[in-house]
């Protein structure tokens, strides 16, 4: 018993702790970002007009369950919407990403201010379409997705026909579908000219620009927001853009655009073209979060220093 005890006042002790410590995090993250910030920039959904920010989050990491775990990605979230982002890219492929996700909009009591995406499953057999779309308002538990995608393709004309559905319904805002690689391309596009879609997702980076090619110009052409995934090659190193360019400091034509550090410059490159509506860069930590939200203010690169950019990496 007296090991138990010692056990529940350690476990107490901690949570404490750990309570504190975010508290205080929360309080410097939260009055550096109102103190920074200078208006978002925001792009038209082409289906609607409706403006969203051009920067948001993925969540692919955010599988936790332990409550310091909750509460440090809560300050995220927090810290995101104080630096004036809204859009939170999860899946059902993630984890417990949706049931997460929906705990800490909860947490932070405003709905209204999140713009949530979501995909269904993303292989393995499929349930009936209803069931697979009402699986995800039941981990995020709310009453309105923002966004849901068809992930990777998986079910595609199985799907379809019951997200067309839930968005007449009002269910569902937008629907489309996603891809993370080449070899889809021309499967996605494909299905981009037969239903009518709202958004699609795409793998996209200055170091693979595969999707400037045919996806983005069909993309304008069909008037369907582009959601840009792996902005940053992705978290295996061998294709992370990031090692490339350790070590380096910033060209000076940087100060051009109002980037201040390398994650600025790759994502305002992106969000520069004029196809791509969203980037979601992924992080769990705050300061990422300040820094790649920093990406979404200032001005962006025209055509020439589009070019540029892609010289600079090109050369490395």
């Amino acid at each position: 018993m007296k090991q138990i005890s010692l056990s529940r006042r350690k476990l107490v002790r901690s949570v404490a702790a750990v309570s504190a410590a975010l508290a205080l995090n929360r309080f410097q993250l939260a009055a550096a970002a109102e103190g920074s910030r200078r208006a978002s920039i925001t792009k038209p959904i082409p289906s609607t007009g409706e403006r969203i920010p051009v920067i948001g989050l993925g969540t692919n990491q955010y599988s936790v369950k332990a409550p310091e775990e909750i509460a440090r990605l809560q300050i995220v979230l927090e810290t995101m919407l104080a630096q004036g982002g809204s859009v939170v890219d999860t899946a059902r492929v993630y984890g417990r990403s949706e049931e997460v996700i929906g705990e800490l909009v909860r947490n932070i009591g405003r709905r209204n201010r999140f713009f949530i995406v979501t995909k269904t499953p993303i292989r393995g057999e499929l349930r009936a379409p209803d069931v697979e779309i009402q699986a995800s308002f039941d981990r995020l538990k709310v009453d309105t997705i923002d966004v849901m995608l068809i992930h990777n393709l998986h079910g595609l004309d199985v799907l379809m026909p019951a997200f067309i559905r839930a968005r007449e319904k009002g269910r569902i805002r937008y629907i489309g579908m996603s891809t993370l690689e080449k070899h889809q391309y021309d499967a996605q596009m494909k299905a981009m000219r037969r239903y009518p879609l709202d958004f699609i997702q795409v793998d996209y980076s200055i170091a693979n620009r595969s999707a400037a090619n045919e996806m983005l110009p069909l993309a304008m052409e069909r008037r369907v927001a582009v959601m840009v995934n792996l902005p940053f090659g992705g978290r295996d190193p061998a294709g992370n853009v990031f090692g490339k360019l350790k070590g380096r400091a910033l060209p000076d034509w940087a100060a051009g655009i109002d980037a201040e550090s390398w994650a600025h410059v790759l994502l305002k490159y992106l969000v520069s073209h004029p196809a791509v509506t969203v980037a979601i860069p992924g992080t769990i930590e705050a300061k990422h979060i300040v820094d790649n939200q920093g990406a979404g203010r200032g001005r962006l690169p025209d055509a020439a220093m589009r070019r540029e950019i892609e010289r600079y990496w090109d050369a490395l």
